[in-house]
């Protein structure tokens, strides 16, 4: 496969100065490997784009393949220091929905807090998992050649935060999920990995370093209003994790996920729940 990856480096690294972007033809996981960079002290901002993952990783450990031409796999590794890191898997789901669907025709929708959904109607969800993110981050135990580049100095100290992305190009063969997979060539035939990858990377990049903007400018708030636009499941009654139901009421100007339930309103953060529709 041919990837646009010096037409990228172009488009990015006037935002990002020092980036590089590297296309591997099989890793066992991009996050896995930006992450051992960061341990070791390498901490200088990349797009790492895989072909193919044997050992890619979903939220909480969840396995994730992605097989050449049928995935797109990578990740966006840099320097950031926002005020609040809260929201910022909703913030990157927003960047890749309006990337890939910027007049929302083709039913993108965001799943709290970090996979992308397609309406499907007439399916026993109704809906069918297009892409997962998952963000981790590691203190620098070594300088970056190339520092973060936010609006003015940050007020919080700087980490090394790794942006994966799992996009199906094609429909997987999966058996046993509570969601229906799909590939993004069911919804734009013909449509390549290298081709969603130009449409998502720059304004991603983009979105990461908006995230770290001094003061209101910066975080999930100013993207609070366009999430509320793509919420898959605002409205509709959620089970948790816990076994708790309720109705999910939207989330908040952090991101945190708003449920209505017998006991009252309950703001729900990420790292306590799963939320499926019932």
């Amino acid at each position: 496969m041919i990837w646009p990856a010096e037409d990228l480096w172009q488009a990015m690294v006037g935002l990002q100065p020092g980036l590089t972007v590297e296309v591997l033809p099989e890793i066992d996981s991009t996050n896995t490997e930006l992450m051992r960079r960061a341990r070791a002290g390498q901490t200088d901002p990349v797009l790492l784009v895989a072909e193919s993952q044997t050992a890619g990783r979903g939220r909480l450990g969840r396995p994730w393949h992605g097989k050449t031409g049928d995935a797109l796999t990578f990740s966006l590794g840099l320097m950031l220091a926002p005020q609040d890191w809260s929201g910022l898997s909703l913030a990157v789901g927003l960047s890749l929905v309006q990337s890939l669907d910027p007049r929302a025709d083709l039913g993108l929708r965001l799943k709290w807090p970090n996979d992308v959904w397609v309406a499907r109607p007439g399916t026993p969800m109704g809906w069918g998992k297009l892409a997962g993110i998952l963000i981790e981050t590691a203190v620098a135990t070594g300088r970056s050649a190339v520092p973060p580049t936010p609006a003015k100095a940050p007020s919080a100290p700087a980490r090394y935060c790794v942006v994966g992305v799992g996009i199906n190009i094609a429909a997987p063969q999966a058996q046993g999920l509570s969601t229906e997979p799909l590939g993004l060539q069911d919804l734009l035939p013909g449509v390549t990995a290298a081709q969603t990858l130009s449409r998502v990377a720059q304004p991603l990049l983009a979105t990461l370093l908006a995230f770290q903007s001094p003061g209101a400018q910066g975080g999930f708030a100013p993207l609070h209003n366009a999430f509320h636009a793509r919420d898959a499941l605002r409205d509709l009654t959620v089970s948790l994790s816990d076994g708790r139901i309720g109705v999910a009421r939207g989330v908040d100007a952090t991101g945190a996920l708003r449920v209505e339930t017998a006991q009252g309103l309950e703001v729900i953060n990420s790292s306590e729940v799963s939320v499926r529709p019932q």
